[in-house]
């Protein structure tokens, strides 16, 4: 019993999906502001630093990056602790001192990543919605506000071919004859689709 870290190997789990979660939004945000014109480009983060070295005007996720990093070394901690907390003998656990080491290690890490992303990033993130409206207007998924209206068949015909021409689905449907530009504009609402 003496030589028990449960309590730390349980708390640290927390720590550790804390920071699962944390390395899931950082790289959502660095993916949805991959670009600029290449990417996804979702999303605006902020120009901490200078651009690449090797593409300039690029504004690198450095936040997102370091955010993804120091995930990991909690994550790396968790597994240790873990150890430690399985490598007592007895009423002896020569393993406290690193147990107490990689907890402190990932509490400071987490806190000041967390400041740091906060400050550095996730304050000044801006939606693009003009790209975010270009996207969503060629989406082939509004196709499927089409279906109730012209049927199955007609819809994918009018999807199939926009993809293969590479046009916006309204043109598709426009050109395929099978509806009007106004029962277009009625029935394909990206916003009803949703919920808002």
């Amino acid at each position: 019993a003496l030589a028990s870290v449960d309590a730390l190997v349980h708390a640290h789990g927390v720590l550790k999906t804390l920071a699962a979660s944390l390395n899931k939004i950082a790289n959502d945000v660095r993916w949805l502001a991959s670009g600029p014109r290449s990417g996804i480009g979702e999303l605006s983060i902020p120009e901490n630093e200078p651009g690449s070295s090797i593409m300039p005007g690029k504004v690198n996720p450095t936040q997102s990056e370091a955010l993804t990093m120091l995930a990991a070394q909690v994550m790396g901690n968790d597994v240790a602790i873990n150890i430690g907390g399985a490598s007592g003998n007895f009423e002896l656990n020569v393993f406290r001192p690193m147990v107490a080491h990689n907890f402190l290690q990932s509490v400071r890490l987490l806190a000041d990543g967390m400041k740091s992303f906060d400050i550095h990033c996730a304050q000044g993130i801006a939606a693009n919605r003009e790209r975010i409206a270009e996207l969503v207007q060629r989406s082939l998924m509004l196709v499927t506000a089409l279906n109730p209206h012209i049927g199955y068949d007609k819809a994918a015909f009018i999807a199939k071919k926009a993809h293969k021409e590479g046009t916006s689905l309204r043109e598709a449907a426009l050109a395929s004859g099978h509806l009007t530009a106004e029962q277009f504009d009625a029935w394909v609402r990206p916003e009803q689709m949703t919920g808002r």
